[in-house]
Order: structure tokens, then C-alpha cells, then sequence
């Protein structure tokens, strides 16, 4: 029991720390305390990541930190930056006493700061640096999933990393996976799998209630987030840090009814988004470049498709355009005398300029074409509004009238942000979070019935060798999800060799209860693999390395059944590529069959094999040769996906549905096949309580654990009315 409590310990998920210690007087006096701060935290954990309001002095933080990490290493520290920052870093660099060199001009034998685009990551060889900062990382979304991957896999040797940016991505919570995964901590989907629950839509996860505590937990082990400096406990600091108000102005612009409606229709579809643009561009684009004319001080005009930067140019001759198409020495040239205030208004996409850049003399932001991005609309609005501008930043959203949809998705996303940041900057900087280490036992005992709140590992204690007559029971699919937020939860593991590690204390427990020569049968699927977390497409046969793990315990392979599952519901239900019929029409490489279920029976094999007390109820009478000639199949093909018990209630408030619950009908037949009436099945993860249900249903008794409290008050509930439906059939069947 001391190694298995041993090994629980080692559970507690937080960064290593890879860096190394640096005193306050060593560092750059220009800093601000808060900034001292961050940057001595970061370099003590080597790998980390700070998240801080726009104008809190990122690049500083970013300059002192590869500044001391060039000093250590004696090597070279590379910043990548989006778009014309990189200019603006250099100029920084020069008024605090930083030297920033542009990585294409220096030879590679020489150490200190460098700094490049992200546009030109293909002529970085990163071998030449000890050390890399991402610049705006919250840029990582916006890149392809083959660019984002080839970034993460080119820095993935590199010992120091740092990524800093206004927020991980606004409005989308779980996408803070690829600062993690750039940093080498957890890929993200390991992180989606761990923490979040899949909604309806191929991208769309939502934090798990019970999940909360643990995982803000690991955020702080390697992150640091705030809004103001008061958030991590710089109060006196804070007070300087206000922002300047923040005008946003809706303008409307009038289209025409289509023929046969009486009014424009209001509201349009991501798909739509495009074309309704084209149709309303002349009354939006006239409306814009009129109040670009008529406001003070510098504008910024926000467009999303090439035409419309033609079009302004020619109603505001004045303007100049930054195109995707444009030369990166043109892009970075227009935009440094743009930040200069050597012209009036600039006109380009958010997904070119909205990154990064520091433009807090720009009064006056103009949003033609407001699509349904609040990312990138909060990013470009955070050009202006930042820290250290003290008049008002005038915003104003051009919006149609069969676009209302866009402006109100907009606001429905800023309100989420918002409650998404106050929890953030609330909890991740505090150390309360993390796995909780105890639980409280609980028992519900009766003369049928043995329930068990608590660690199976721990609690399967209290059962006496030899005592259990079948075993049943649906084990975690490895690491591929958690459960709750006990540090015992065996979902609660980092990798599928951890998951087997803490598994095979259960495997000898189970050995040591179960009577010699009787089953357990254990119900399994494979587990699909993802390209941007392994490197590759296809399966993990997670069955196969399950009956490894068993066979390693002295059990031995007895059968196997596999259960069909419908490929269409598991496309629907997973969106994997894999089952698609597209996949199949464009390169059938790529697609895949569904994944079956399996029941592998194990049987201890102990003893003298006389002494074995026999499985030998069945007769004639109660199982005719048809039922067995379909139970003796290797394929159960008329297994239905809902005969599962209502696992509604076992969930907490924003939780889960019970994943994968094991069908009624499946139970059944394991009970009836071998087990005799009276006996015992145990079940050591009681989940809402399927197997001791359906034991007790059809005659036997029934034992188990569980460690989830909301899941075990529900098995109690649902064992409860097993018994109860049971004796009512027995007294019907006494009336005849």
C-alpha cells in the first residue's frame, strides 16, 4: 500500500521546473516590480507562458528574459514575432539598453537576442538557439494545423520557451492546449480529453465542472495571468495601470427587401457570410470612409475581403493598404509609419495587422466588415486600447441590416470572454487548485449488496480472498478521460503507461478476491490516434495493451466477444475524419472502419482444478439451444447502444454524460453464462451502478466501488430499485 500511495503522490500534476534562479538586482532596473515578477518566475521554470493585458510592458518582460537566458547559455535566445513587430521590439530594445539583432543579418557563432517574423520561420534553423519567445502567441490559432505543428515540432528539443500574450485566445478557453503543447507540458488534445466534454460541433468543448479545481491548478504551475498587475497581488503597482474608455458605436446601413419579402431578411449563416458582404459593400464601405473623413487623429479601417481595400483606397485616396500579397519589407515599412503617425488612415485585415502591434495613438477603429471572430476583433481592438493611451478609443462596428446575427454572436461572445477572463485572472494565480489527495469512505450495505464509495485500489481491501464468484466491469479507457477530481481517478493520468502502472495495483487485488477457476470479463474498445497529438492518424489498440496488462497478473485468456457498434452513430456522435464519406471520395488512405467493442473473459487459473465449484444452473428448461447459439457467437450483433441505465443524474452541474456506460443487455448474458443464482459479481469501477443492477436483477449479489460521489449516490439509487423490481416480479410470479 506505500508504493501505491507513492505512486498517487507522483500524480500531482505541476510543470517540472527547468530553469534556474536569478536575483532581483540582476535584473534590468527599468522594470516594473510586477514585471521583475514575471520574468524571475518564468525563467525558474524554464518553460512557461505570461498572459497579461495589452501595454503592460510584455516586450520588456520578453527582452529581460532572453537577455538572461543568453547569459546563462552563452548562446543565442531567437523571438519571433508577427508582422512588423519585430521592428517595433528592435526600437524597444534600444531605449531600455537591449541589443535585438534581425536573425538574417549575423553569423550563427554569435550569441545574443534575435529576432524575426513568424512569416519567416522557414530559414530558422533551431539548433542555433538555447532559448525561443513566442511574441503574441495567441497568434498560434490563427496559423494552420500544419504550421502550428511544424512550430511546435521545431522547438520541441529547445530547453527555454516562453510564450507571451494579451490572453491564450479569447472566448475559446481550451485552446490554451497549444501554448501548453508548444511548451512541451500536455499536447492539447490530452488536455481536451482530461478536462473538457465535446458539445455538439466538430471544435466545440466546454470545461468540466468537477474538472475546474485541477485544472486551473495546472495552469498556474506554468502560466501567469493577469488584466492589471492588482490581479497577482501588485495592488499599489495596479492603480497606474487604467485603461482609457472604450466608445463602441454601432452604424446601420439599409439594403433592399429581396423580391417577394417585405423586409431584408436579418440574420446570416457563417457559409452566407461572404457573398452578403459583396452585396452590401457599396452602402457599407461609402459609410465607413465617411467616418473615417470625419474623425480626429489617426483610423484604422478593419476590412475582410480584397475588393473592399480597392474600394476605400478610391474613396480615400489618401489611405494606404496593407495586402497579404504585399512584400514583407512594404508591409513592415507602411506599418512602422503608421505607428509613427506619419499618415491618416491605414486600411487591412485583422488576420494581418491585428496581432501585435502597438498603435495606442490611433483613436478611431472602424470595423467594415464585422464577421463572426470575436478573436480577432478583440485583438484589434486591443491595438488602441491598451495601457498607457489615456484618451477614449472610439470603435465603430459597420453592421447591415441582414447581418444583425454577426453583431449580436459578437456580443454573446464578448459576454462569455469576460466571465471566461474575471474567472481566470481569479484562478490561476492562487495554489488552493490542484487534485484533491482525500476522500471521505461511504458505505450502503444490505444482505444482497456491498457498495463502496473510494479508491477501488484501496477499498477492494475490505473484500476477502476468493470471495467473488464473476468479476465484471468496464475499466477507464486509459488517460482518454477524467472523471473527477480525486488524484485516485485512474482517468486522472498523463500517459497509457501511467494508466497501466496504477492499474496493475487493481489487477492484483482483483486476482487475490476472485474464487479460483471463475471469469472476469472486462469491456474494452480501441482509441482513435490524432495527427496533431502522436504525429500520425489511426488506433491505439488499447484492448490488446489491456490484455497484456491482465495476462502480466496471472490471469488467463479465456474468450472474447465482439460487440458491433454502428459506424454511422460513431461518425455522428465523433466527427472523425476517419468515417466520413468525403475522407472515402478524396483519398480512402485516410478513411477508416468503425471501432467494435470487445469482451475479454480472463479466468483464474488456481488451484485443483476439481475443488472448482462449477457454473451449472443452466438447463434445458431456462436456456434453450437458439439462446445459446447466439450468445456463443463471437459477434454480438443485436446489442442496442441504449440499454443503458439513465446516467442523467449522476452527472454534476455542467459535467459529463457517463461515458461509455456498459450495456444492460451485455450484463446479462455475462451474469447468466458464469455466474450461478446467489453468487457474487463485484465490480470495481460501480460507475451509476450497470453491473450491480443487472446482478441483482437476475439473482445474484452484488459488489462494488466507486469513487465519484454524485455517480455512487446514484448506483445506491439505482441498486435500490433493482431489488425493488425484483421482488415485485417474484410476488407476481406468486399469484399463479
Amino acid at each position: 500500500m506505500d508504493e501505491y500511495r507513492k505512486l498517487l503522490a507522483g500524480k500531482i500534476r505541476r510543470h517540472a521546473e527547468s530553469g534556474f534562479d536569478v536575483s532581483p538586482d540582476s535584473l534590468n532596473p527599468v522594470l516594473f516590480d510586477f514585471q521583475k515578477h514575471c520574468v524571475q518566475r518564468m525563467l525558474k521554470l524554464g518553460r512557461g507562458a505570461i498572459f497579461s493585458g495589452c501595454g503592460s510592458g510584455k516586450t520588456n518582460m520578453q527582452l529581460e528574459w532572453a537577455r538572461q537566458t543568453v547569459y546563462h547559455t552563452g548562446k543565442r535566445v531567437l523571438i519571433l514575432a508577427p508582422l512588423s513587430v519585430s521592428k517595433q521590439t528592435v526600437g524597444e530594445g534600444e531605449k531600455f539598453g537591449y541589443e535585438v539583432t534581425e536573425a538574417g543579418e549575423t553569423a550563427k557563432n554569435r550569441s545574443g537576442l534575435f529576432i524575426t517574423n513568424y512569416e519567416q520561420l522557414g530559414h530558422v534553423d533551431p539548433a542555433d538557439y538555447s532559448g525561443v519567445v513566442l511574441d503574441e502567441s495567441g497568434i498560434l490559432k490563427n496559423f494552420t494545423g500544419k504550421y502550428k505543428n511544424l512550430l511546435i515540432k521545431m522547438f520541441k528539443d529547445t530547453p527555454y520557451r516562453l510564450c507571451c500574450t494579451a490572453t491564450p485566445a479569447p472566448n475559446d478557453l481550451n485552446e490554451i492546449g497549444n501554448h501548453s503543447e508548444f511548451l512541451g507540458i500536455l499536447d492539447s488534445r490530452d488536455m481536451r480529453s482530461k478536462w473538457f466534454v465535446r458539445e455538439e460541433g466538430m471544435n466545440n468543448y466546454r470545461l468540466k465542472s468537477h474538472a475546474k479545481q485541477d485544472f486551473y491548478g495546472w495552469i498556474a504551475s506554468w502560466a501567469i495571468m493577469f488584466s492589471n498587475p492588482a490581479d497577482i497581488g501588485f495592488e499599489k503597482t495596479g492603480k497606474n495601470y487604467i485603461l482609457p474608455p472604450l466608445e463602441i458605436t454601432e452604424l446601420r446601413t439599409a439594403t433592399e427587401a429581396q423580391p417577394g419579402l417585405l423586409f431584408p431578411r436579418g440574420a446570416v449563416n457563417a457559409t452566407g457570410f461572404n457573398a452578403e458582404l459583396r452585396k452590401t459593400r457599396v452602402e457599407r464601405l461609402e459609410l465607413a470612409a465617411k467616418t473615417a473623413n470625419s474623425a480626429e487623429g489617426q483610423v484604422i479601417i478593419w476590412i475582410a475581403q480584397n475588393g473592399e481595400g480597392d474600394m476605400l483606397r478610391r474613396l480615400l485616396p489618401e489611405a494606404k493598404e496593407v495586402k497579404g500579397s504585399d512584400p514583407v519589407e512594404t508591409k513592415e515599412a507602411v506599418l512602422s509609419d503608421f505607428a509613427g503617425g506619419k499618415f491618416k488612415i491605414l486600411i487591412s485585415k485583422t488576420s494581418i495587422c491585428g496581432f501585435g502591434m502597438n498603435f495606442q495613438n490611433c483613436g478611431t477603429q472602424i470595423f467594415a466588415s464585422p464577421d463572426f471572430s470575436f478573436e480577432k476583433f478583440y485583438q484589434a481592438v486591443r491595438r488602441s486600447h491598451r495601457f498607457g493611451r489615456k484618451e477614449t478609443v472610439n470603435i465603430y462596428l459597420i453592421i447591415a441590416d441582414t447581418m444583425e446575427n454577426v453583431k449580436l454572436t459578437v456580443e454573446r461572445k464578448q459576454k462569455t470572454f469576460d466571465e471566461m477572463t474575471g474567472e481566470m485572472n481569479l484562478n490561476v494565480n492562487v495554489s488552493r487548485y490542484g487534485l484533491l489527495s482525500d476522500y471521505e469512505y461511504g458505505e450502503y450495505r444490505t444482505a444482497d449488496m456491498l457498495l463502496m464509495k473510494g479508491d477501488a485500489c484501496i477499498e477492494i481491501k475490505r473484500i476477502p480472498d476468493g470471495s467473488v464468484d464473476l468479476i465484471i466491469f468496464s475499466p477507464p479507457f486509459s488517460s482518454l478521460f477524467t472523471y473527477s477530481n480525486y488524484i485516485h481517478d485512474m482517468g486522472n493520468n498523463e500517459s497509457h503507461e501511467a494508466f497501466f502502472e496504477q492499474y496493475a495495483f487493481l489487477l492484483k487485488e482483483l486476482y487475490r478476491i476472485l474464487r479460483p477457476g471463475r471469469l472476469m470479463c472486462c469491456h474494452t474498445k480501441d482509441l482513435g490516434v490524432y495527427k496533431n497529438s502522436s504525429g500520425y492518424t489511426g488506433m491505439y489498440d488499447f484492448t490488446g495493451e489491456h490484455t497484456k496488462a491482465v495476462l502480466a497478473e496471472n490471469f488467463k485468456l479465456h474468450s472474447k466477444v465482439t460487440v458491433w457498434t454502428d459506424p454511422v452513430l460513431e461518425m455522428q456522435r465523433t466527427k472523425t475524419q476517419r468515417l466520413l464519406y468525403k475522407t472515402a471520395t478524396s483519398d480512402s488512405s485516410y478513411a477508416g472502419t468503425g471501432m467494435a467493442e470487445y469482451v475479454t473473459v480472463f479466468r483464474k487459473w488456481e488451484g485443483d482444478e476439481a475443488e472448482w465449484q462449477p457454473v451449472n444452473h443452466i438447463n434445458k428448461q431456462n436456456f434453450p439451444i437458439e439462446v445459446w447459439q447466439k450468445w456463443a457467437s463471437p459477434v454480438w450483433m443485436d446489442i442496442r447502444r441504449t440499454d443503458v441505465l439513465n446516467g442523467r443524474e449522476g452527472t454534476d452541474t455542467g459535467d459529463e454524460k457517463h461515458i461509455a456506460p456498459l450495456q444492460l443487455e451485455v450484463i446479462h448474458r455475462l451474469v447468466n453464462l458464469w455466474s450461478n443464482p446467489g453468487e457474487t459479481v463485484f465490480t470495481p469501477f460501480l460507475g451509476i451502478g450497470s453491473e450491480a443492477y443487472q446482478a441483482l436483477k437476475d439473482g445474484r449479489k452484488a459488489a462494488g466501488c466507486e469513487l465519484k460521489d454524485s455517480y455512487f449516490k446514484v448506483a445506491v439509487r439505482n441498486c435500490q430499485k433493482a431489488v425493488e423490481s425484483k421482488n415485485q416480479m417474484e410476488l407476481f410470479a406468486g399469484d399463479y
